[in-house]
C-alpha cells in the first residue's frame, strides 16, 4: 500500500478539486451530448448521454460527500464523517444500476420501431471531444489518489475510465453505421453499455457496504501492520488485531504483549513505539495498542478474536522497522 507523505490540507485540498472536477466534466459532456444526440438520433449517443447524466449526478453526490467526510470528528461523531463516502457509493450504485435497466428497455424498443441515425460524423467528433476531457480528467483523479489514496476518488476514476471504453463504442457503432449501414449495431452497443454499467454499480454498491459494514482492511495491510509491530524490540506478541475503513479514515486496534515484569512506563514506550510505526505507515489511520503481559488468557467477549501472533513466527521488516 502506498501512502504519500502530504499535509492533511493539502490532502483535503486535492480530493475537493477532484471532486469538482469530475462535476464540472461531466456537465460540460452533457451539453455536447445532447445538441449530438439530438442531430443524430443515434442510441448509442443517447446511452452515452444518460450516462453522463448519471455522471453529474453521482459526481455531485460524491463531491457532498467528500466534504462531509473530510470533516473532522466532533462531539456527536467520535469516529469522524469518513462514512458520508459510502452512503454516497450506495446511491451512485442506485442511479447506475437504473440507468442500466433504462437503456436496456430502450434498446428492446429499438429493436422493433428503428429510427434512423443521422449526421454521424458530428456524433463522432463529439464523442473523440469526450474520450480527450474524460482522459484528461482521469489522469487528473489518479494524480490525486496517489497522494490521498482516497477511495472516493479512485472509485469515480475508475468510472471515467470506463466511460472512455464507451465513447469509443458509440464512435465504432456511428462509423459501422456510416460506412457499412450497420443499423442494429446501434443498439448492441447500447445493451453493452448497460452491461457495463450494471457491473460497475455492483462493484460500487459492494464496496460501500463493506465499509458500512465495517469490512478488515486487506490481508496485505494487515501483514504490514502485524510486520510494523514487530519492528519494534519489547513486541513479544499480538492478538485481537481489528481494522476497518471510514472513507478516507482507517482504524487501526491491537492487543499487544510484553514482558509482564516491566515497569508501566517502559510498557507504555513500547506501545508508543509500535503506535507511532504503524501511524507513520498508514497516515490517515487512528491506532490504538492495549497493553497486556505476555502469555496471559485474554477472556474475549465479541466472538471476532483473532488467533495470538508470536514475534518469532513473524518476519518483521529490516533494520527494526521505520526510523523514529
Amino acid at each position: 500500500m502506498s501512502h504519500q507523505d502530504i499535509s492533511q490540507e493539502k490532502h483535503n485540498r486535492l480530493m475537493r478539486r477532484a471532486a469538482l472536477a469530475a462535476v464540472l466534466t461531466a456537465a460540460s459532456l452533457i451539453v455536447v451530448k445532447l445538441v449530438a444526440w439530438m442531430m443524430t438520433g443515434s442510441l448509442a449517443l443517447l446511452a452515452s448521454l444518460v450516462d453522463s447524466c448519471l455522471d453529474v449526478a453521482a459526481s455531485f453526490v460524491n463531491m457532498m460527500a467528500v466534504r462531509q467526510a473530510l470533516q473532522p470528528a466532533d462531539e456527536d461523531h467520535r469516529f469522524g464523517h469518513g462514512k458520508a463516502e459510502s452512503v454516497a457509493g450506495l446511491a451512485q450504485a442506485a442511479f447506475i444500476g437504473g440507468s442500466a435497466v433504462f437503456l436496456v428497455l430502450e434498446s428492446a424498443e429499438r429493436f422493433v420501431s428503428p429510427v434512423a441515425v443521422t449526421h454521424e460524423a458530428v456524433g463522432m467528433g463529439v464523442m473523440l471531444f469526450s474520450m480527450t476531457l474524460t482522459a484528461t480528467l482521469v489522469f487528473y483523479q489518479r494524480h490525486v489518489v496517489r497522494h490521498t489514496q482516497s477511495l472516493a476518488i479512485s472509485a469515480d476514476s475508475a468510472h471515467y475510465v470506463g466511460d472512455i471504453l464507451v465513447n469509443a463504442s458509440v464512435i465504432i457503432a456511428l462509423g459501422a453505421h456510416l460506412f457499412f449501414q450497420f443499423d442494429w449495431l446501434d443498439s448492441v452497443f447500447a445493451i453493452f453499455i448497460a452491461g457495463y454499467l450494471a457491473k460497475n454499480a455492483y462493484s460500487i454498491g459492494q464496496e460501500a457496504l463493506d465499509q458500512l459494514m465495517d469490512r478488515e482492511m486487506s490481508d496485505e495491510d494487515r501483514s504490514e501492520i502485524i510486520a510494523l509491530c514487530f519492528s519494534q524490540p519489547g513486541a513479544l506478541a499480538i492478538h485481537d488485531l481489528r481494522t476497518r475503513m471510514s472513507g478516507p479514515h482507517s482504524f487501526i486496534q491491537l492487543h499487544l504483549e510484553v514482558d509482564g515484569s516491566l515497569t508501566l512506563s517502559a510498557a507504555h514506550a513500547i506501545a508508543d513505539r509500535v503506535e507511532t510505526v504503524v501511524q507513520q505507515a498508514f497516515k490517515s489511520a487512528e491506532v490504538i495498542v492495549h497493553l497486556d503481559p505476555f502469555g496471559i488468557e485474554d477472556n474475549d467477549t465479541n466472538g471476532a478474536s483473532d488467533e495470538r501472533i508470536l514475534a518469532k513466527d513473524v518476519k518483521t521488516l529490516p533494520q527494526n522497522g521505520p526510523d523514529l
